[in-house]
């Protein structure tokens, strides 16, 4: 089932003119997370590979705010790094970090290559590390910061199909916890947020069947079918300061598949 009802999400006051940087923030649910940041009225900072222009453009005319789009491969981490203090630069220390990027070709391990092995995790894992660790000086100077990290409930499930993938969004979880413990004493807050099966235009245009979608749908406590609206809200709340005590965790949204706890 699909819910064409829109998601409504609540003001936090705290995320006005806070600078956000959002890796893959022009596309998918990134674009969904930019302009759930924008409507909060912060400051928005995005890197991706392809061309978000007009995606800024529609920004800009619907919510009175442009985001800032900075051209970017998140494998390349010297440019990463450039892009980062850049968007410091033009809008002020990062606050909020939303790793988001990533790539979930489906693959087997027969197929899987030492360069592919290496391209996954690259696109998938090292990235967050290397924006973390660029953000972290300006949040310890700014008296705190939120990171949040994109996972994915794919290595919950222990879902076949994309190994090299699942053992990425592992990891996350991993580094989360890792991070969360070194620099809470800063006020550094660190979480990871774990989607299901959210129906993004990828998803759509590469693996959603009718058949697929509903058996999935049925394993779902909850029977409506995620969009990239529905990420918003946990994101919004891991930002802001309604989550100052929550650190080292990971929130999942997904219409209740797995269970947690």
């Amino acid at each position: 089932m699909t819910d064409d009802r829109p998601a409504a999400h609540p003001v936090f006051p705290d995320l006005k003119d806070a600078s956000v940087f959002i890796s893959g923030g022009g596309s998918g649910i990134g674009a969904a997370l930019t302009e759930g940041f924008l409507r909060q009225g912060a400051r928005v900072a995005f890197v991706q590979r392809s061309d978000a222009t007009a995606f800024c453009d529609r920004m800009e005319a619907e919510t009175g705010a442009r985001p800032l789009f900075l051209p970017c491969d998140v494998t390349d981490i010297p440019a990463f790094r450039e892009a980062l203090a850049r968007a410091a630069d033009l809008q002020g220390p990062i606050r909020v970090l939303v790793n988001a990027a990533a790539n979930d070709n489906r693959h087997t391990t027969a197929e899987v290559t030492e360069e592919y092995w290496d391209q996954a995790q690259a696109v998938n894992l090292r990235h967050y590390f290397f924006a973390s660790q660029a953000v972290i000086p300006g949040m310890k100077a700014a008296g705190g910061g939120s990171i949040i990290n994109f996972s994915s409930i794919s290595y919950m499930m222990g879902n076949a199909g994309y190994p090299a993938y699942t053992a990425a969004n592992s990891g996350i979880n991993g580094l989360t916890r890792s991070l969360a413990r070194e620099f809470g004493p800063d006020r550094i807050r660190v979480n990871a947020l774990a989607p299901g099966w959210v129906l993004t235009e990828r998803q759509k245009d590469l693996w959603v069947t009718p058949e697929d979608l509903e058996a999935h749908i049925d394993r779902q406590c909850l029977k409506d079918a995620l969009v990239p609206a529905d990420m918003v809200g946990g994101v919004l709340f891991l930002a802001s300061d309604a989550s100052r005590m929550m650190t080292g965790q990971a929130l999942v949204i997904d219409g209740g598949v797995v269970v947690t706890g």
